[in-house]
């Protein structure tokens, strides 16, 4: 058995590219940017910034082209694909992308519109956070003996 899982959390690095193959079935590219930041030895803080090309498809191509901005942070979940090709000179390149099966739009619903929402495949998938208790209100009292 084997997992190919990617969960990442970054800044859209520029607008989505939309495109539309023969069949109408649309297809987005974006480059997603993720930071990471740690004290060097001198007490200098250090951040490294990773990008990673991701492509969405079908319905979430859609909501990209719709919601999706540069600077817009999101939550990607799908896969890791590379793929070759040979250039006009003939040598092999090769690109590694992020293939999204999983969008979820972050941020506070005033910074965008459709701010919060999540989309899966092209469908909404439910905000659970209106659900969850108020970190401010103490949490209630249950009968369990432990």
């Amino acid at each position: 058995m084997s997992v190919n899982k990617v969960i990442l959390v970054g800044n859209v690095g520029k607008d989505p590219e939309i495109r539309h193959l023969d069949s109408g079935v649309a297809v987005a590219n974006f480059p997603l940017a993720t930071s990471e930041s740690y004290i060097a030895k001198n007490g200098d803080k250090v951040t490294t910034t990773e990008w990673h090309n991701v492509v969405l498809w079908r319905g979430l191509a859609d909501i990209a082209e719709k919601y999706v901005s540069k600077g817009r942070q999101v939550y990607i979940e799908g896969r890791i694909r590379t793929r070759s090709w040979d250039d006009k000179d003939g040598n092999k390149r090769y690109t590694t992308e992020i293939y999204g099966d999983v969008m979820q739009l972050l941020g506070k619903r005033d910074d965008q519109p459709g701010g919060d929402t999540g989309y899966q495949n092209g469908n909404n998938i439910q905000d659970q956070s209106s659900n969850l208790p108020d970190a401010t209100e103490p949490p209630e009292e249950d009968d369990l003996p432990f």
